[in-house]
C-alpha cells in the first residue's frame, strides 16, 4: 500500500507533503543511527587520536595524565594536565575484554611515551 490512500475510515489522506515528511523522517533516523557508528580511537608512540559521536581530539601524550576506567563510567577517560578529560566512547565498558585490552594498551603507549621507550 506504501505511503498513500486512506488512513481511516474518515477523509484522511497522505499527500505529497505527508510522504516527503515520512521520508524525511526516515532519513534523520538513519543519520541519527550512522552517528552511533562513528567513535573511533587510534594510538600510537606520539599520541591518540580520539573520534566521538561529536567532536574530535588530536593529543599528544604529553598533555595526558593517565587513562582511566571509572567505577560506573560507560566508556574510558583521558584525564588531562588541566583537570579536564576526554571521553573515549570507542571504548565502552559493555564491551568487556575489548574494553579492558583496549585500555591496557592505551595505559602502555601513555607509560612508554612518558618513558621513552617504544611498545610493540
Amino acid at each position: 500500500m506504501g505511503l498513500h490512500g486512506k488512513t481511516g475510515d474518515g477523509p484522511g489522506y497522505f499527500q505529497r507533503g505527508d510522504q516527503a515528511a515520512m521520508i524525511g523522517l526516515g532519513i534523520c533516523a538513519a543519520l541519527g543511527i550512522l552517528l552511533m557508528t562513528r567513535p573511533k580511537v587510534e594510538a600510537d608512540e606520539t599520541g591518540v587520536r580520539v573520534r566521538n559521536i561529536i567532536g574530535s581530539y588530536d593529543l599528544p601524550w604529553d598533555v595526558v595524565r593517565a587513562v582511566t576506567f571509572g567505577r560506573g563510567t560507560p566508556w574510558l577517560t583521558l584525564d588531562l594536565h588541566d583537570d579536564e578529560r576526554v571521553a573515549v566512547m570507542a571504548v565502552q565498558m559493555a564491551d568487556k575484554d575489548y574494553a579492558v585490552k583496549a585500555a591496557r594498551g592505551l595505559r602502555a603507549l601513555h607509560t612508554a611515551s612518558l618513558s621513552g621507550s617504544v611498545v610493540e
